[in-house]
């Protein structure tokens, strides 16, 4: 120990301290997005390993001038780049439980920041999850203070050690760091559902993530599969010197550090950490009916929570232990089951939100059995070697369905009317002078859906005859203008067949027209003499 001390020391005097930079990178687009400032000491006969001088550090009260040491190096560092005008990435610095706590230590960093003109945004400071030991409001306190002077604050390792949760409710962190050790190679098992589990809360907590210690292929897979953008580890890059990095910094394609989950109908993402169980939090996380259930990939779905707010909706009077017992596909039909299970197949493929519609028929002893249609957006959350683990938030949208349906019913009889009353119909929109027909319309007349320039259209179809073309321009200038009806019996077609030609226009909240509704309709003889006293013709 006395060996390290005196090494360290003289560290200082003879230039022994080297700061490296490992980078980190987005899993998805391979962009540059920050890096690590390590500290690295020359022995007498070769580099000392962190993993050696560090904890002998912490012992003797002494980290802190190591510490100061790195972040003074950090800032040279993008004061150099900034004048080189590369693009610059944040760099994170370790700062250690002690110095965090340590009076005046802060603002002797944001002294040497300032001494560089560096932006204090592209300064993470590290923090690991032992600051929890002084207590909460000790780290609240040290956070608020480093936010203060502008810093991004990361909590490092992250499943290492002490882990708690609730630091991440009451402390706020910008940025959670994960110690991929966590893992221990255990991607299919309860590890990698945990660690999954821990990045989508995350993100609704709306926190990128950033997975260190990445060392294979299977883990950055597994890191994508998941919805990991951020990852630091050997299969990228190893801990690389200050010119080196340099060098990558000026070739690389850089990005930005993000949480880009948009979660729907969401309550406030700090209050599902108050719980202490890990699948409660993830199951709370949503403000509606929500269930947690686990799918065998083929024709078993087992509820294993379900919150009030499901049951309610559900309605039924059903008790959760009613629901829990329930396999969610045996309540549908074969074609509503195939649609569910390739909604979740669609989910584990994607690894964001999907939605269906199911019909389901549901019993309970009180009010036997009842066919009702939900709407579920499913997600999975996590997931081992043939099992998936997924979290819904469901709506009852039967009373929207047979509404629906009473409106479809009534359109085809509204449709069927129509066509004996011998109408035609159309929509005009006075802005952009587009004509959208009715059915009968494209039907019989062979107009488009959308006929625009309208109404030149018309005259070149020889639906209404050119004599009447000005006086028909003249109501679309009327129109525009702002008035509210007109009517006329006009020849349609080649065949100048009568018909009773009406416009009715309507407005915006500030009186200006914005569309009117056409319709013509087939007049007799007898109409036609009708119309001609009523507007004192004859």
């Amino acid at each position: 120990m006395n060996d390290i001390l005196e090494i360290f020391e003289n560290g200082f005097i003879n230039n022994k301290y080297e700061t490296y930079y490992q980078p980190q990178y987005n899993n998805f687009t391979g962009m540059l997005v920050g890096a690590e400032a390590l500290a690295r000491l020359n022995g007498p006969d070769s580099m000392i390993s962190p993993g050696v001088f560090i904890p002998i550090l912490e012992q003797n009260k002494m980290i802190g001038k190591l510490d100061s040491y790195i972040f003074e190096s950090a800032c040279q560092f993008l004061s150099k780049c900034k004048q080189d005008n590369i693009h610059l990435v944040p760099i994170s610095i370790n700062l250690s439980r002690d110095d965090a706590c340590e009076d005046g230590f802060i603002e002797k960093l944001n002294d040497i920041r300032q001494k560089y003109d560096v932006d204090p945004t592209l300064l993470r400071i590290e923090i690991t999850e032992s600051i929890a030991f002084e207590g909460k409001e000790k780290a609240i306190e040290v956070v608020d203070k480093l936010h203060k002077y502008g810093f991004i604050v990361e909590l490092d390792d992250f499943g290492s050690g002490y882990s708690s949760l609730n630091i991440l409710k009451d402390v706020d962190y910008d940025i959670l760091k994960l110690d991929m050790g966590f893992l221990n190679d255990d991607i299919k098992g309860k590890g990698g559902t945990i660690i999954s589990s821990i990045v989508r809360m995350a993100k609704w907590l709306k926190m990128p993530v950033i997975a260190e210690g990445v060392e294979t292929k299977e883990q950055v897979d597994f890191m994508k599969s998941i919805g990991c953008e951020y990852t630091q580890g050997y299969i990228y890059s190893k801990p690389l010197p200050e010119k080196d990095y340099y060098t990558l910094l000026n070739q690389s394609i850089i990005g930005l550090t993000t949480s880009n989950m948009q979660l729907k109908d969401s309550i406030n993402p700090i209050s599902f950490w108050s719980e202490k169980s890990l699948d409660t939090l993830v199951f709370n996380a949503y403000a509606g009916p929500a269930i947690v259930f686990n799918y065998d990939g083929d024709d078993t779905v087992e509820v294993l929570r379900v919150n009030k707010k499901y049951i309610k909706e559900i309605g039924m009077n059903m008790s959760e232990e009613d629901l829990v017992k329930t396999n969610i596909l045996d309540t549908m039909d074969g074609e509503a089951a195939q649609i569910y299970k390739e909604t979740l197949q669609k989910a584990i493929r994607s690894g964001e939100e999907e939605e269906c519609e199911t019909w389901r028929t549901l019993s309970s002893s009180c009010c036997g059995n009842e066919v009702m249609c939900i709407r579920s957006n499913i997600i999975m959350i996590g997931k081992s070697e043939n099992e998936y683990i997924f979290h819904a938030a469901i709506r009852n949208i039967t009373g929207e369905k047979r509404k629906m349906a009473e409106g479809e019913a009534y359109e085809e009889k509204f449709r069927n009317v129509i066509e004996q009353a011998n109408i035609y119909y159309w929509e005009y929109t006075v802005a952009t002078k587009e004509m959208r027909p009715c059915f009968r319309c494209m039907r019989d007349l062979g107009l488009p859906p959308l006929l625009t320039n309208y109404p030149e259209p018309a005259f070149e179809a020889g639906i209404f005859p050119l004599d009447y073309a000005d006086m028909y321009r003249d109501w679309h200038k009327q129109i525009a203008n702002g008035v509210k009806h007109l009517e006329a019996v006009i020849p349609l077609t080649a065949g100048r067949v009568p018909f009773f030609v009406r416009y009715d226009t309507e407005f915006d909240e500030l009186g200006r027209p914005i569309k009117a509704y056409g319709s013509a309709t087939f007049v007799t003889d007898a109409d036609i003499e009708s119309y001609l006293k009523k507007n004192n013709k004859i």
